[in-house]
């Protein structure tokens, strides 16, 4: 048996089983119920380095997804101009935002994908900065993302290997799918990277191209 086929039947073995620190966190049983259909997948990354570790783990999903005819649309939160929230409510949860900014350029992608990934590195036990202006402007479009079905995805990195680390910032994310109502079928969680380039020698890229691969 290859190692990929191996991988792809032990990850759907595990389905809903929670192990922090081990790469997959979780991955839900309910993978490829649009029969194999094409999605749309924006996928956000929130490191401020162009080569991080969080970002290569990004590379990898879309590889993955898009090795499976998926529709991809990348949003570097780092490397575009998008203002933080400024909680004026001229949008009114579900209308056009006062800041013009690159929101604007991700506001479609987001509004018409099926699944939306998240890919940061875990700073100060949080996501990135970056990543979270990006997520509280979701708030202008509140109305037409929450409580209508999109699938999702967690890829993330962080320096140390300690395991109740991550768990803030995977309660942050699984917070807000709870809110949004948006069903999350994986998590890669990459611990003991720091340096950029250093998840490159681990296992975490594999998982990451596996979750892409099994949509």
């Amino acid at each position: 048996m290859e190692r990929r086929d191996f991988f792809r039947k032990s990850l759907l073995a595990a389905a809903g089983s929670v192990v922090l620190g081990s790469g997959i966190v979780k991955a839900v049983g309910s993978l490829n119920t649009k029969n194999n259909s094409t999605m749309k997948i924006t996928v956000l990354t929130g490191s401020p380095r162009r080569n991080g570790n969080s970002a290569y783990l990004a590379e990898q999903f879309i590889k993955g997804a898009q090795e499976k005819g998926h529709e991809i649309y990348r949003f570097d939160c780092a490397f575009k101009q998008v203002e933080p929230c400024r909680a004026c409510n001229r949008c009114g949860m579900d209308g056009p935002c006062v800041i013009k900014d690159d929101f604007n350029e991700l506001r479609p992608h987001l509004l018409a994908a099926d699944m939306v990934v998240f890919a940061t590195p875990m700073y100060y036990f949080g996501i990135s900065a970056q990543m979270k202006r990006v997520i509280d402007r979701f708030y202008a479009i509140n109305g037409q993302i929450k409580g209508h079905y999109k699938k999702a995805a967690y890829l993330m990195t962080y320096a140390d290997t300690a395991k109740k680390e991550a768990e803030p910032i995977l309660l942050h994310y699984r917070t807000l799918m709870d809110y949004l109502g948006w069903e999350s079928v994986g998590e890669v969680v990459a611990s003991g990277v720091w340096t950029a380039g250093s998840i490159r020698n681990t296992r975490y890229g594999e998982q990451a191209y596996q979750l892409g691969k099994s949509l």
